[in-house]
């Protein structure tokens, strides 16, 4: 399966400043198509209107967690298989497991740069196209 530059992708989190520096990072690995929800509910509502190629979600938000939003997605018989990677300050073996163990396609811990981007999006979906 390879990436397709074209897919919308679902970028959430709670602090704008992170979801610019996302969707600059994505526009570099020429994604254009971004959407983005501040929390796990708006998210939820987005996935439900449209379908996405991939979540990029905080592990820390308020009032629904990364961490709740993706069990959501797991238990939703028509978003479950959609690819999800979660970002986060937290590096510890604990939490990648915990992430791993709910379905997180992959993981990513902050601070990082378009080149890891990349390489996991690529990992999650396949090469670019």
């Amino acid at each position: 399966m390879a990436s397709d530059p074209g897919m919308p992708i679902l970028v959430v989190d709670d602090f704008p400043t992170m979801v610019r520096i996302l969707r600059n990072l994505l526009k570099q690995l020429g994604f254009e198509d971004v959407d983005d929800a501040a929390d796990g509910e708006s998210a939820l509502q987005l996935l439900r209107a449209r379908r996405h190629g991939l979540v990029i979600s905080d592990w820390n938000m308020v009032p629904m967690t990364g961490f709740e939003l993706l069990g959501h997605i797991r238990a939703d018989a028509e978003l479950c298989e959609t690819p999800f990677i979660m970002v986060t300050a937290e590096s510890s073996t604990a939490n990648v497991l915990a992430a791993r163990k709910a379905g997180a396609s992959n993981y990513i811990v902050k601070p990082f740069n378009a080149a890891t981007l990349r390489s996991k999006i690529e990992a999650t979906c396949g090469a670019f196209a």
